[in-house]
C-alpha cells in the first residue's frame, strides 16, 4: 500500500512539473525604467504568457549581456539606433518577419527605414528619446543654455549624468564645438580635458533614474533622458527642462530579436501587443518619450502633449544628433571614459 501510495504521489509530482514546463514564455531584456510593471501583468493575463524580464542600463552592458550569455537566452532585446547597426554586423540579430504583426502599421513612418537598417529588417522603432539639461530653479538662478555652463566652480558635486559614455563624451565633444560622433583624436583628448574639468562637479553617473537626485535636491541640475526630465518637472514644478544650444543627444531604442532566439511565437504577440495604441499610452503616460505610435497620438492627454520634454516639438528635436557607430575607435572612447569616471 505504501509503495501504490509513493507511486501515486512522485505521478502527481511529474505531472506538476509538466504543467509548469508547458507555460509558454518569453524572456525579455529591456532598458531599466521603460515598460511599466502593470503593462507586463496586462500581458500574461491577458495571453497566458509569463514573461521574464530583465533590465540594463546601456547599449554597452546590453552588448555584453548577449554577448556572454548562451545563444538562445534572450528571445527579444531593445537596443538603440547605433547598437543595432553594431549587432547586425557582428551577426547577433534575427531578420524580423513583418508579416506576424497586425499592429506594425500603427508606427509613424517618420521612424522607419532610417540609416542604422535602412529596410528595417532587423529592428522596429519602440521609443524615440533626446537628453535634456534639467535645472532646479529653486536653486540655480543663472541662466543655463549651454553645457558650459556646467563648469561653474558654484556647481561642485551639485550634477547629475547619465551613466553612458557615448552620451557624455558626445556632450563633451558637442560642447567644445565638435561633431558628437568626432572620431579624431585631437578633438576627443579636447573632449577627455573638458570633461575632467566638469569632474569636481560631478555627484554620480546614474541612468536608471537619475531624476531622483533632482527630486530630493542632493543635486540642483542633471543631464539626463527627456523623460526623466519631464516626469521631474511633472513632480516638482520648479524644474526646468532645457534643450542646450550645441545641441542634444537623440536615441530611437528598438524591438530586436537576437540570434538563437527560442520563443518566437511568444516574442512576436508580446511585439504585436506594445503596438497597440492604448498599451503604447500606458507605457507613455508612465516613461514619457517621444511617442511614436500614430494612432497613441490620438488618444494621449494634455499633460503628455503640453509636455515639451516628452512631447518634444519637431522644430526642436531636429536640433539634436544621433549616436553613431564609431567602429574601431570605440576603444578610444573606453579609455577616455575610464579616465574621466
Amino acid at each position: 500500500m505504501k509503495k501504490i501510495i509513493l507511486v501515486f504521489l512522485m505521478l502527481l509530482i511529474l505531472t506538476g512539473c509538466t504543467k509548469k514546463e508547458e507555460q509558454k514564455h518569453v524572456n525579455i531584456l529591456n532598458w531599466s525604467s521603460y515598460i511599466p510593471d502593470s503593462v507586463i501583468r496586462n500581458f500574461e493575463k491577458e495571453t497566458n504568457i509569463k514573461v521574464n524580464y530583465g533590465t540594463y542600463s546601456s547599449n554597452e552592458e546590453l552588448l555584453a549581456k548577449v554577448s556572454n550569455a548562451k545563444e538562445g537566452t534572450y528571445d527579444l532585446i531593445f537596443p538603440s539606433d547605433y547598437m543595432i547597426e553594431i549587432m547586425k554586423n557582428r551577426d547577433m540579430l534575427e531578420k524580423i518577419d513583418k508579416t506576424k504583426l497586425n499592429n506594425i502599421n500603427n508606427l509613424n513612418s517618420s521612424y522607419l527605414n532610417l540609416e542604422y537598417d535602412s529596410n528595417n529588417d532587423y529592428s522596429l522603432p519602440f521609443i524615440a528619446a533626446s537628453t535634456v539639461i534639467s535645472v532646479n530653479r529653486d536653486l540655480v538662478k543663472d541662466s543655463i543654455t549651454s553645457y558650459n555652463d556646467l563648469l561653474n566652480p558654484k556647481y561642485k558635486n551639485d550634477i547629475v549624468l547619465i551613466d553612458d559614455q557615448r552620451i557624455i563624451i558626445g556632450m563633451a565633444l558637442l560642447a567644445n564645438g565638435y561633431d558628437m560622433n568626432s572620431t579624431d583624436e585631437k578633438e576627443l583628448e579636447v573632449a577627455k580635458e573638458w570633461l575632467l574639468q566638469l569632474k569636481d562637479n560631478i555627484k554620480a553617473y546614474d541612468s536608471d533614474s537619475p531624476k531622483n537626485f533632482l527630486i530630493t535636491k542632493e543635486v540642483s541640475i542633471a543631464v539626463l533622458w527627456n523623460a526623466e526630465g519631464a516626469l521631474a518637472s511633472m513632480e516638482n514644478n520648479s524644474i526646468e527642462n532645457i534643450f542646450p544650444n550645441e545641441g542634444f543627444a537623440l536615441s530611437i531604442d528598438n524591438f530586436a530579436i537576437p540570434k538563437g532566439a527560442k520563443n518566437k511565437e511568444e516574442l512576436y504577440i508580446f511585439i504585436d501587443y506594445i503596438l497597440r495604441p492604448d498599451v503604447m499610452k500606458e507605457i507613455i503616460s508612465s516613461y514619457p518619450y517621444k511617442n511614436i505610435n500614430k494612432e497613441t497620438d490620438k488618444i494621449l492627454n494634455d499633460d503628455y502633449l503640453n509636455n515639451k520634454a516628452a512631447n518634444i516639438p519637431d522644430e526642436i528635436y531636429k536640433q539634436g544628433s544621433f549616436v553613431k557607430n564609431v567602429g574601431d575607435s570605440i576603444r578610444t572612447f573606453d579609455k577616455i571614459w575610464a579616465e574621466i569616471k
